[in-house]
């Protein structure tokens, strides 16, 4: 029986015999992102209009339309793309795809699961008639190495471990990749391709450098990396919303236009309100992408609203989200609150986000409790739990999952994608309120009460 073909078997064998020069994550990334631009921007644009194929994983390197709709590729990538993993988040392309409309990236390629056997580490080949490469970040943490390699032998090889490993997965794809690699016929290996690459990635990462100085220096590369994310988590928010906003249209138009029987329309219904969450969430998630890059002001537009009437405008929907889960939820709120200083229609989907983000991963038959209180000059909100084998309310401790940027936590227990903590804080913060989180208190949110201010 033979051997399983993995994506880090042929990044071992193509390292072989190679004096490496090992460098840390940060720096690794400012190298893969180069890398890019430099292959992209001055190779590929001049050689992808007679077609060819990209393979890549654990996300597609590629960032231009034209791309896309070129050439034909393949992405190894994990469970729930586009949900990766925190080490590997700072690998993602620069992206301009706020600027594609109506484009959607996963449509062009096929993505097959990742397994953990192929590992983490990027990689990416590009085959056209006149331009080919390989292009891969490998190595442990803080010791990795940048490869690139163009050389006949070393691309015949992976195009043939890579026809392999598509034969063992999927055997369809696998003939695809064949006819795809025949169709363009004999290659012309392009021998030039390394003289130039290395130059004009020197010359690229040299002009990365803003300063001298060197505590500076690093400061600015965290920043640029954080703004550099959360611009692409913007695009990415758009692109998940905007197809799912068409979904919902054609359902609306499917259920005035067309008779159908009851569970028919009940499916959709439901298939309908999963597509809300969505846009909710990932909206949630565009508001913070845009604070975090300082595309917005902090403490806009915020104006006295009446936080108990939202609660109780938009309970019967929150009702119908946790119902769907057998969660159940209880409002606590005192007649007579004094009104606060927000932001009604954001604060309408942060106080949504809240409530997701705290229920994910509870047990059928919990009660979720939201209790408002006067505090000072302050109005409280707080979020308690009540199991259903318990009356009495305990705190919600939420500390589950890891950071995968300056945006968003990932929990790998229930596969949920949502704000980081840090995130929480910068949103509510540019919304008047100020949140807490401890062990004994759980989540508290304190919003500034409108006379006092």
């Amino acid at each position: 029986m033979k051997s399983q073909i993995t994506i880090k078997k042929i990044q071992d064998l193509l390292i072989q015999g190679i004096q490496t020069i090992y460098v840390d994550d940060d720096t690794s990334r400012r190298m893969w992102w180069a890398s890019l631009e430099v292959i992209q921007k001055d190779f590929l644009s001049q050689n992808y209009k007679q077609g060819g194929i990209w393979v890549a994983s654990p996300l597609p390197a590629l960032n231009d339309v034209k791309f896309f709709n070129q050439l034909n590729g393949w992405l190894w990538s994990p469970g729930g793309f586009p949900y990766f993993q925190k080490e590997n988040a700072g690998f993602l392309p620069i992206n301009n795809s706020n600027k594609i409309k109506n484009f959607n990236l996963v449509s062009n390629y096929k993505v097959l699961n990742l397994s953990q056997k192929d590992g983490y580490d990027p990689f990416l080949m590009i085959i056209t008639p006149n331009f080919q490469c390989i292009l891969s970040i490998i190595g442990a943490k803080d010791k990795k190495i940048l490869l690139m390699k163009c050389d006949e032998e070393s691309l015949k090889i992976s195009i043939e471990l890579m026809h392999a490993k598509l034969n063992q997965e999927n055997y369809e794809e696998g003939v695809k990749f064949r006819n795809a690699i025949n169709n363009l016929g004999n290659l012309n290996f392009n021998n030039q391709f390394e003289k130039n690459f290395w130059p004009i990635l020197s010359a690229k990462l040299a002009r990365l450098g803003p300063n001298l100085n060197i505590q500076n220096s690093l400061e600015n590369d965290e920043k640029n990396v954080q703004i550099t994310e959360a611009k692409l988590l913007s695009a990415i928010s758009h692109e998940v919303r905007t197809p799912l906003a068409t979904i919902r249209t054609l359902i609306s138009s499917t259920l005035k236009k067309y008779s159908m029987d009851e569970s028919m329309r009940n499916r959709l219904i439901l298939i309908d309100n999963e597509c809300n969450e969505q846009i909710d969430r990932f909206g949630l998630i565009f508001n913070a992408a845009e604070l975090v890059s300082n595309e917005v002001p902090s403490l806009n537009n915020l104006a006295k609203i009446n936080l108990a009437e939202i609660f109780k405008k938009l309970s019967p929907v929150w009702n119908k989200q946790l119902n769907r889960r057998g969660i159940s939820l209880k409002l606590d709120i005192p007649v007579q609150l004094p009104q606060i200083l927000s932001d009604s229609e954001k604060l309408e989907l942060m106080l949504r986000g809240l409530i997701d983000k705290n229920t994910r991963g509870l047990k059928e038959g919990s009660t979720l409790i939201l209790e408002l209180r006067p505090a000072g000059q302050k109005l409280k909100l707080q979020l308690k739990l009540q199991k259903s084998d318990s009356n009495q309310k305990e705190t919600l401790n939420k500390d589950n999952g890891s950071d995968i940027g300056p945006v968003l936590n990932w929990d790998p227990q229930t596969g949920s994608l949502q704000l980081s903590q840090n995130a929480t804080q910068k949103l509510l913060a540019s919304l008047g309120g100020h949140v807490t989180q401890r062990r004994d208190t759980g989540l508290t949110v304190f919003f500034p009460i409108s006379d006092s201010n």
